[in-house]
């Protein structure tokens, strides 16, 4: 498809999206997610860039604006009201990240009192550390697009309390991070840590180092390092491969990172997409198949192509770089897949619509997401 037969096709599944979840026309009670909405922020910005309407530009601040006076204050079920901050409503006004952001989940969080149930916790709200990096990564497009710094600064201020908060000490030693906290970050509500987590942080926050200058974010960048060694990145998951195509896209065009992380990460992407591509699920039909995670995969391989350009003086880089290209089939296969109407009639589309519609949008048209 040509440049231009994708950002029409971007725009009709960006405006399906708006319409769903409130965003445009407004509602006074949107439906925001996280995650979800950290890619819909990039999306109508790359609108934006590839086709000048301010409509575009104004609908990403419009929504940036929603998730901070919707996951920034308490749940309307909630007893507590207000910022989760616990920030007056002008200071809050002012510093919206400060208390970190909810997920968006459809339930309460689980109370102190309460058993853990797995399957209920997947519904139940909190924060996701590695959603909130995706909202550090949107915030800091929306300054780099619209030169106003303001947004990069909520984006560290968010940064640094979430380190504080999931970041830990084990009584043996070494730091750890946590799962998922609770909305006032003062509980564990899932203790293991996820797999990617500390990678991402780590390149969250030199994307922000480098957009803020200095030497910001010095402390926890060295932390994230430090928890990242002798951690295995390998994963046969389409979205976790997906994730480290990303963070390695965002290595490359970071100057601070040595090439030795890029190296192991390049490396752990090829064995997954190895299995991956042999594991045959492809070839599922749509109701077997989950589109947010093959399409988190076709969004990393997006990022290949200029990431194998950027290394390409570095003889050991570009013989990894050169060796992921043989998977941009894939990504091809997977978008073709999901734009058929036929497809997203399953009921796999339908139960996560929002975050399908956005992603395969990410996916036709990821420039601004990919970017640092």
């Amino acid at each position: 498809m040509t440049g231009d037969t994708n950002a029409t096709i971007v725009r009709d599944l960006m405006a399906e999206f708006a319409g769903l979840t409130g965003l445009d026309p407004p509602h006074d009670h949107p439906r925001r997610y996280l995650w979800t909405d950290a890619y819909a922020v990039c999306n109508h910005l790359e609108l934006f860039r590839r086709t000048g309407d301010a409509t575009c530009r104004d609908l990403a601040l419009r929504l940036v604006d929603q998730v901070h006076h919707t996951l920034g204050r308490h749940r309307d079920d909630d007893p507590r009201t207000g910022w989760i901050s616990g920030l007056s409503e002008e200071e809050g006004e002012a510093h919206p990240t400060r208390g970190g952001l909810r997920i968006g989940k459809p339930l309460p969080e689980r109370r102190p009192d309460e058993p853990f149930d797995e399957r209920l916790e997947w519904d139940r709200d909190g924060q996701y550390y590695h959603y909130l990096t995706k909202w550090m990564h949107a915030l800091n497009r929306v300054s780099r697009v619209t030169g106003d710094p303001i947004y990069t600064w909520w984006a560290v201020e968010l940064a640094g309390i979430a380190h504080a908060a999931f970041t830990y000490t084990p009584s043996s030693g070494g730091k750890r991070m946590y799962w998922k906290m609770s909305i006032d970050l003062s509980r564990p509500l899932v203790p293991a840590m996820g797999q990617h987590d500390p990678l991402d942080g780590f390149v969250t926050y030199s994307e922000l180092q480098a957009a803020a200058g200095g030497t910001i974010l010095s402390v926890e960048i060295a932390d994230m390092a430090r928890i990242c060694r002798g951690g295995n990145l390998a994963t046969d998951d389409p979205l976790g491969i997906g994730g480290l195509l990303f963070d390695a896209g965002r290595i490359a065009q970071l100057a601070s990172i040595s090439g030795g992380l890029l190296a192991s990460v390049l490396e752990a992407a090829q064995s997954g997409l190895a299995r991956f591509a042999g594991g045959g699920t492809l070839r599922y039909p749509a109701d077997y198949r989950l589109a947010f995670r093959e399409l988190g995969l076709s969004i990393g391989i997006r990022g290949v192509g200029p990431l194998a350009e950027r290394v390409r003086e570095n003889p050991a880089l570009s013989r990894r770089a050169d060796a992921l290209m043989r998977y941009v089939p894939l990504a091809d296969e997977i978008e073709r897949f999901w734009m058929d109407p036929e497809h997203r009639k399953a009921g796999t589309w339908m139960q996560n619509r929002e975050i399908n519609t956005v992603m395969l949008a990410t996916s036709l048209a990821p420039e601004e997401f990919l970017a640092i």
